[in-house]
C-alpha cells in the first residue's frame, strides 16, 4: 500500500479470508458458519465484507439491529441474515427485507406472529433464543412449554433456529460455568426438538467457543471478532490476522520549552524541553478520552510515541522527542504489530469497543 497522506483504516481482505479458514478448520464439514456482520462489520465496512465472505462460502449472516439488516440487502447480500435484536417497530421493514428475526421473549414472539399472520406469510423464518446464564436476552428454559403453546398451529412461522450465548467463553477458568450453559442448552434444544414435528439448526458457540469447545459445536457456530483477526487468547491471536490497520500523517511538529501546557485544560505539562506532532485523529474518529497522559501510543518510524496531553475531538498529541520524524511521514495506530487489542489495553478496555468504535468519516481502503 502507498503511504497513507491522511487518517485511513485499511481492510485486507486477505487477511480476513485466512481468518475464515483457520475457523473453519476447526470445524466439521457439514458445520454450518454464521458470520456476524454488526456494528459496520467491526468497525471496518460491510459492503464489502458481507459480499466477500458470500464468496468464501459462509451460510449465515448477523446484524444487531434490522437497519443494518436492510444495509446488506442494499448492498445485494443473498444469504439469510438474523436479526439479533429486532425492535416491534421494524417488524415490517425486517419482513420487507427478508430477515430473519430472534424471537427472546414472549412479548416479541407474539407480536411477531400477529404481524405475519396479517399479512398471511406462510412458514417465515424465526429464531428463538433461550438465556443460559449470559442474562441479557431469551426465554428461560421453564418457558419452552410456553413458547410451543404460542406456536401450536401456528402456519405463519417456522422456527428455522434455537440458540444461546455463552458468557465466558474465552476465560477457561470459567470452565464449569461454560459447560453448564452447554448442557443447559443441550437439554433445552432436546426438549424443543422432541415436541417439533422438523429440526431447527442448534448454535451457541461465539469465536471463543469455536475454538475451546468442540463439544458444542452442532449446527452451526457463530463467528465475530475472530473473523476480525482476534482469538481472545495469547495463544490463539498467533493464529489470526488482524483485517483492520488504522494509520494516519503527522501534520505539525511542535518543539516544546520545559514548564509549558499541552492540549486542552493544560492536562500535561513538559518537565524538561519536548518535541511533539499533532494528528489528525481524535475522540470523534473513535480514539476516545480515555487515551492521553500514559495511556495509548502510536507508531512512527518503527517506534512507539506516547500520547500525551487530552485527546481532542479531532487531533492528538504524540511525544516524539527521541524519534526522527517529519511533517507528513506517516503514522501507525494499529494493525498487525502493535493490534487493536494491544491499543485499547492501554486504556483498560478490549478491541471490540475500540474497533466498533471507529467513526464512518474515516476513509476505508479495501485491500485485496
Amino acid at each position: 500500500m502507498p503511504k497513507a497522506q491522511e487518517t485511513i483504516l485499511e481492510i485486507d481482505l486477505r487477511a480476513l479470508e485466512h481468518n475464515i479458514n483457520y475457523l473453519k478448520s476447526k470445524l466439521k464439514a457439514d458445520t454450518k458458519f454464521l458470520a456476524v456482520v454488526k456494528a459496520f462489520a467491526y468497525g471496518s465496512q460491510p459492503k464489502d465484507i458481507a459480499p466477500f465472505l458470500e464468496q468464501l462460502e459462509v451460510d449465515y449472516f448477523a446484524v444487531a439491529y434490522t437497519s443494518e439488516g436492510v444495509d446488506l440487502r442494499q448492498a445485494g447480500v443473498k444469504k439469510p441474515i438474523l436479526v439479533l435484536h429486532p425492535q416491534a417497530v421494524s417488524f415490517y421493514t425486517l419482513i420487507e427485507y427478508n430477515l430473519e428475526p430472534n424471537l427472546y421473549s414472549l412479548k416479541v414472539l407474539k407480536e411477531f406472529i400477529a404481524l405475519t399472520e396479517s399479512l398471511d406469510l406462510n412458514a417465515y423464518p424465526i429464531h428463538l433464543k433461550f438465556n443460559t446464564g449470559l442474562n441479557r436476552l431469551g426465554f428461560s428454559e421453564s418457558q419452552c412449554d410456553d413458547v410451543l403453546n404460542v406456536l401450536k398451529d401456528k402456519n405463519s412461522v417456522k422456527i428455522a433456529s434455537i440458540f444461546s450465548h455463552l458468557a465466558a467463553s474465552e476465560d477457561l477458568k470459567e470452565l464449569e460455568f461454560t459447560k453448564g450453559q452447554i448442557s443447559s442448552f443441550k437439554t433445552i434444544a432436546d426438549n424443543l426438538l422432541n415436541q417439533l414435528p422438523y429440526k431447527p439448526l442448534r448454535h451457541l458457540c461465539n469465536t471463543s467457543g469455536i475454538l475451546n469447545y468442540p463439544e458444542a459445536h452442532l449446527d452451526m457456530v457463530r463467528s465475530g471478532i475472530g473473523m476480525y483477526g482476534y482469538g481472545n487468547s495469547e495463544k490463539e491471536n498467533k493464529n489470526f490476522i488482524p483485517v483492520a490497520t488504522l494509520k494516519t500523517v503527522i501534520s505539525q511538529i511542535h518543539h516544546i520549552p520545559a514548564g509549558q501546557s499541552i492540549g486542552y485544560n493544560r492536562a500535561f505539562t513538559s518537565t524538561e524541553p519536548i518535541t511533539t506532532a499533532t494528528l489528525p485523529i481524535g475522540h470523534a474518529d473513535g480514539i476516545g478520552r480515555q487515551y492521553g497522559n500514559g495511556k495509548g501510543f502510536v507508531t512512527i518510524n518503527g517506534q512507539p510515541a506516547p500520547i500525551v496531553g487530552n485527546v481532542c475531538m479531532d487531533m492528538i498529541m504524540v511525544n516524539v522527542t527521541h524519534i526522527p520524524c517529519k511533517e507528513g511521514d506517516e503514522v501507525l495506530i494499529f494493525g498487525t504489530n502493535p493490534t487493536a487489542e494491544d491499543f485499547a489495553a492501554t486504556a483498560n478496555t478490549i478491541s471490540y469497543e475500540l474497533l466498533t468504535g471507529l467513526s464512518q468519516r474515516i476513509k476505508r481502503i479495501i485491500t485485496k
